[in-house]
């Protein structure tokens, strides 16, 4: 190909753009994960055997997409069938939520969160998740980075959950359904 007015590529600069980086990658990088389909949804309840929808609760499954162990946060879907409380939480870092299907908000906020919509939770918040009676189910990527702290309405603390909590429930959860609890490592960083 040549060079067309306006055009400053050379066919050299063309072919080199073509070629994969030549040096090694930096020393003690992460290796990079990556799921096909991660985001095709499903439409009926995950079986009781199906190794990537953990069960959570009564209705209520997280798939692991990411679990960061080395830099504390997590990546995963949470999927909710029926409205309903939740949980309330007190974030100890930031988390991003990107709703995929239905609908949920907080009692403390006045906006709720459709599909395609997305939410900024900062650190230090407390807040309680509803599922809304409008969708009767959500689906969200939730981003969340250090732990959360399941409390009363006063602050209590009651539970705790973070990126080891969520991989010791993903390696039980394998291992009641027979399958390998270490093959979770594909997902850890």
């Amino acid at each position: 190909m040549a060079t067309t007015e306006g055009d400053m590529t050379t066919n050299a600069d063309r072919d080199e753009r073509a070629i994969a980086y030549q040096k090694p990658q930096p020393a003690g990088m992460v290796a990079d994960c990556f799921i096909g389909s991660a985001l095709v949804l499903p439409d009926e309840t995950p079986a009781a055997d199906d190794p990537d929808w953990i069960p959570q609760a009564d209705n209520v499954w997280f798939r692991p997409l990411l679990l960061s162990v080395s830099q504390g946060f997590y990546l995963n879907l949470l999927w909710v069938r029926g409205a309903g409380v939740l949980s309330r939480h007190r974030h100890s870092g930031p988390v991003h939520a990107f709703t995929l299907r239905g609908a949920w908000h907080y009692l403390e906020h006045d906006w709720v969160a459709r599909a395609n919509d997305y939410a900024f939770e900062p650190p230090g918040e407390t807040h309680t998740l509803v599922v809304s009676e409008e969708a009767d189910e959500m689906l969200t990527l939730f981003h969340v980075t250090g732990g959360y702290t399941y409390v009363d309405p006063q602050g209590r603390a009651m539970g705790y959950e973070d990126v080891f909590t969520k991989l010791d429930a993903v390696r039980a959860h394998h291992e009641r359904i027979g399958h390998d609890p270490e093959a979770v490592t594909r997902l850890m960083r």
